[in-house]
């Protein structure tokens, strides 16, 4: 059975950008309710007992919907923290963003261009391929890059409940403001797995 993560900071750390009622419900109500729909479907399933990432990897349907969700929301709260302007990767993420985009900037720009100019409701992310070589995809619904054989490292969801208490129909100025929540520690470690 899984169950709902716990957020690594308090309902109010994001506030600015991510009020404390957005992350109550989003979190509070949104994926838990995804956790209880899976824990329901799961029994009897070829897909009982495996970790979300081997359902996503292999189920479709009703259970690949959940699952992804309760996936893809894990890794876009586990990716924040309090917001501090002007935070960047470093390392060999950072290495590899600079040696493909140019830069941080235009690779920022690239991410949020492809949030802003998905149709409809699912994520942006960047990811890994085997060889570290970075790759930007927009995946509706509930779509992780783990269906493509790609490592995920960051995400903004684009789906309307994530932003629309704080942000209404303004996308593009909430994919702008969450720069500011990234934790650039986590993602760096999920590059490095």
């Amino acid at each position: 059975m899984f169950t709902l993560i716990d957020l690594p900071y308090a309902l109010t750390a994001l506030e600015g950008v991510i009020s404390a009622q957005t992350l109550s419900f989003h979190h509070g109500k949104h994926l838990q309710t995804y956790v209880n729909n899976l824990n329901k479907l799961l029994p009897g399933s070829p897909y009982e007992g495996l970790s979300l990432e081997e359902i996503v990897k292999k189920a479709d349907g009703a259970i690949f919907n959940n699952a992804g969700q309760v996936l893809n929301h894990n890794l876009y709260f586990t990716q924040f923290k309090a917001p501090r302007e002007g935070d960047t990767p470093s390392g060999p993420l950072a290495e590899q963003i600079n040696r493909q985009f140019g830069s941080f900037e235009a690779f920022q720009e690239e991410f949020a261009a492809k949030g802003a100019g998905l149709f409809g409701s699912g994520w942006v992310w960047l990811s890994a391929q085997a060889d570290g070589t970075l790759v930007i995809t927009q995946e509706t619904n509930a779509g992780n890059p783990l269906t493509k054989g790609l490592k995920p490292l960051l995400t903004f969801d684009v789906w309307e409940h994530a932003y629309y208490l704080d942000w209404q129909n303004r996308r593009p100025d909430y994919l702008k403001a969450l720069w500011s929540l990234i934790d650039w520690n986590e993602v760096e470690k999920r590059y490095g797995r």
